[in-house]
């Protein structure tokens, strides 16, 4: 699982069938050791995110687990994040 921020959203207007009913957002790893480098990809959404929420995200063959039907995606959004509470405050 990563947690991440969702800091865009991306429109498909042509894209398979089966991604129809989710909403496509670009979200940014926020591991604490890629510091500046963070990773950014593109999730379905599962839960109802939005723009500036902190997120967790399934990616790879965990990804296709979370769908009843087969859907071609790569990583999903599969919870909203209220709170973090770390023991290093310089991690976050």
């Amino acid at each position: 699982m990563i947690l991440g921020r969702v800091v865009g959203n991306v429109v498909s207007t042509m894209k398979k069938k089966e991604l129809d009913k989710y909403k496509l957002f670009l979200i940014e790893s926020l591991h604490p050791k890629l510091g500046k480098n963070r990773e950014v990809f593109v999730a379905l959404d599962l839960v109802g995110a939005g723009i500036g929420d902190c997120v967790l995200v399934v990616k790879g063959s965990q990804a296709q687990h979370v769908f009843h039907e087969k859907t071609p995606a790569d990583a999903a959004i599969v919870g909203i994040v209220d709170t973090v509470n770390t023991i290093d405050p310089k991690i976050f």
